[in-house]
């Protein structure tokens, strides 16, 4: 196993735990739903630091091509995921609310940068992070955990979006909403309305 590629990877996750420290508002708490999306990082960032030191095994032994051509995959996903992150941390005024907050309510709509083609930039790049995790580690940890957070953060944007559509920038929100995708950028855009 390739410990250069598996150490960017815990980087990566690594720098998503530091995010509710570095960057998001201090007036939220850690409460169960909170617990309940988060518990994945912790996992595959455990399963990660095992798996560096030998205790946990990939599943298989793929070949040396392909786990040379995953390892490479994991380096190019993990920047993709951490490079999203200093972008969309980098377009923000003010910092936002912790996940599953009820005073989560925006104090601006940002639609540029990151969020000029998809509306939940941090969340992509978690998704990629899960998705390096399984390419450096190939174990049924890191794919569940990184099904279960599909699931969490589909669910958590959906919810996000309904709120966000109820706002006070909600006409706005559902034109963005229109002319944006969730995780990842359409290959084509809409035309404007």
């Amino acid at each position: 196993m390739n410990n250069s590629a598996l150490f960017l990877v815990i980087l990566n996750f690594s720098l998503i735990g530091l995010l509710p420290i570095v960057f998001f508002r201090r007036d939220g708490n850690f409460n169960l739903s909170w617990f309940v999306t988060a518990a994945p990082f912790f996992v595959t960032t455990v399963v990660l630091i095992l798996g560096m030191t030998g205790i946990v095994q990939p599943l298989y032994q793929p070949g040396l091509l392909l786990q040379t051509t995953m390892h490479l995959l994991a380096v190019v996903v993990a920047v993709t995921s951490i490079t999203l992150i200093g972008l969309t941390i980098g377009v923000h005024r003010v910092p936002l609310a912790l996940w599953h907050q009820e005073n989560d309510a925006p104090v601006e709509l940002v639609t540029w940068g990151p969020y000029a083609r998809i509306r939940h930039p941090f969340y992509t790049s978690f998704l990629l992070s899960f998705f390096a995790a399984i390419l450096v580690l190939p174990h049924y940890l890191t794919l569940l955990a990184c099904v279960y957070s599909s699931i969490t953060l589909t669910m958590t944007a959906k919810r996000e979006e309904q709120r966000l559509m109820a706002c006070v920038y909600g006409d706005q929100y559902i034109r963005y909403f229109r002319q944006s995708s969730r995780f990842f950028p359409r290959l084509a855009t809409p035309p404007n309305e």
